[in-house]
């Protein structure tokens, strides 16, 4: 069976509640993963939107999150899962907004599209000193077994 991810919070391609943007309290949601296959050694995770800034011309993709050594013995993680409730161990990257941890959907006009993406590696890496999501993707280029994606949107209310 393939690696899935999913959410408590939101089905895939459905709307990611308000709570979980800076519309709400910014808090990350609650993930829960199944099917990590055998020789995983650690597991990343890159949340981002491919349509920013407007959907309707994107320009650049927004990189919301970027975790990784999540221990593969791990299925999921809780909702608002900053720095102190990772998992020993898990390491964290800047995201777009040059800090660590995650940043809510935010955007600035149309309906976004934000990506959460699952990697189960082979090796557990190295400590990368909070790197970016390409720092991160080059370090897991060659490790990946196996990867699953959420996709859920976001609107503002204006």
């Amino acid at each position: 069976m393939a690696l899935k991810l999913t959410s408590p919070a939101f089905k895939n391609q459905g709307k990611i509640p308000p709570v979980y943007t800076c519309d709400g309290n910014d808090l990350s949601p609650a993930l829960a993963w199944s099917n990590v296959p055998e020789g995983t050694r650690s597991l990343a995770l890159i949340a981002d939107d491919p349509d920013a800034p407007d959907p309707a011309a994107p320009k650049m993709t927004w990189v919301h999150w970027v975790l990784y050594n999540l221990p593969p013995t791990l299925d999921g993680l809780a909702e608002a899962a900053g720095s102190a409730k990772l998992p020993t161990g898990t390491l964290a990257g800047v995201n777009d907004w040059k800090r660590t941890g995650y940043g809510g959907p935010c955007p600035p006009i149309g309906r976004h599209r934000y990506f959460f993406k699952l990697y189960a590696l082979d090796r557990i890496l190295p400590d990368l000193n909070r790197p970016t999501k390409a720092k991160l993707e080059a370090a897991m280029k060659g490790h990946v077994l196996a990867q699953a994606t959420l996709i859920g949107t976001y609107q503002r209310k204006r």
